[in-house]
């Protein structure tokens, strides 16, 4: 994802209607059968967005049929931070967050009040205890699946066609950082659908954004997940994830998921059950770990943007294979990026299929 990089300074961004900061929008080509006055226009993307759903309402059938593309390939980085981002090395915070500040928004339930919970569950063990449980021991496994994931919901679509869409916030190591944007027009797509969703959200992301923060955690559709300190893939034995270090010891594990759980649990008034890494990366040692913690790791059998490098037709596609019991990964968190474009057709066409957007929760027991 060299051309979107995590570090893009805040003064190149414009105010977008929506009230947040954004870079600018890019140029997209559609067809015809999209935007019928001409054979083959560029239009930029918050128009691509409007003609897409107005067509949708007309019919949808033709639209999904105009932005299909060869099947992609299931290569990307789902953790959605350039290759160039360098794991931050300042110290876990784990004082108080940022205040979050109620703020109202289209489709955007208002914001209520939470007395802040204990920084840790009750429950987890203590720091000395995992690094003491599992020292020494010498992963075998390392990638996308490791024993312990949890890939699926578990249901096969006979009685329920439900799928999880997830979207990652992956944050970046400044409150600057390209990684720590919104994709607002995607997220207004989701409730505009009545579309339920997870939200993977790194703490960098949640301490850069705290009125998005707010307003996701306010939305009775989303439920917000754990996707660590500083994105990185978990190991403990200094594995990387495609190009990302990942954690060196059961030590550093505990920090990449307890740092974040501390936020999310002051913020959200309860600790997260579902944890995805940065790349979406472990071994089975560190997945037990997360399990010890009281999370569990989430997998994913559709990569819907492949860390925010498909373009829009690949999007679609990628999306459109998404069956009963799938659980959806793509990001929300890079707005230059074709993902809000994609889902613009990919979602209404799942829901013509009789397939129903769900959270996590709705299926999986913690």
């Amino acid at each position: 994802m060299t051309k979107s990089p995590v570090d893009t300074p805040i003064n190149t961004r414009t105010t977008s209607r929506l009230g947040w900061l954004r870079p600018s929008w890019p140029t997209v080509h559609y067809p015809a059968a999209v935007v019928s006055e001409a054979r083959d226009v560029t239009i930029t993307r918050r128009h691509t967005l409007s003609l897409l759903a107005a067509a949708i309402a007309v019919g949808g059938a033709g639209v999904t049929s105009a932005c299909s593309a060869t099947a992609p390939s299931s290569a990307g980085t789902p953790g959605g931070s350039a290759t160039s981002l360098k794991p931050s090395t300042a110290p876990l915070t784990t004082g108080p967050p940022a205040s979050i500040t109620p703020a109202g928004g289209p489709g955007t339930a208002p914001a209520t009040s939470r007395a802040p919970a204990p920084g840790v569950p009750r429950s987890a063990p203590a720091r000395a205890d995992i690094v003491a449980r599992y020292a020494g021991l010498a992963p075998r496994e390392w990638g996308l699946e490791p024993t312990g994931i949890v890939q699926a919901l578990g249901t096969t679509g006979v009685r329920d066609k439900a799928v999880a869409l997830t979207f990652d916030l992956c944050g970046g190591p400044t409150p600057t950082s390209g990684g720590n944007g919104y994709d607002a027009d995607l997220v207004e797509l989701l409730r505009r659908h009545d579309a339920r969703a997870t939200f993977f959200v790194n703490a960098r992301w949640a301490r850069a954004n705290p009125r998005l923060m707010d307003q996701l955690i306010a939305d009775p559709r989303f439920e917000i997940g754990n996707h660590g300190t500083q994105h990185l893939p978990l190991s403990v034995s200094g594995r990387k994830g495609y190009t990302e270090q990942g954690t060196h010891n059961p030590g550093e594990v505990y920090d990449e998921v307890m740092g974040n759980t501390e936020l999310l649990t002051q913020l959200t008034g309860h600790a997260p059950r579902w944890f995805r890494s940065g790349t979406a990366h472990y071994d089975e040692i560190a997945v037990k770990i997360v399990g010890d913690l009281g999370q569990r790791c989430i997998g994913f059998t559709v990569n819907g943007d492949a860390g925010t490098t498909f373009t829009a037709p690949q999007v679609v596609s990628a999306v459109r294979t998404a069956k009963a019991g799938d659980i959806v990964i793509s990001h929300a968190n890079r707005p230059p990026a074709q993902t809000a474009e994609g889902y613009a057709v990919a979602l209404p066409a799942l829901l013509a299929r009789g397939l129903r957007c769900v959270t996590l929760s709705d299926y999986l027991t913690g």
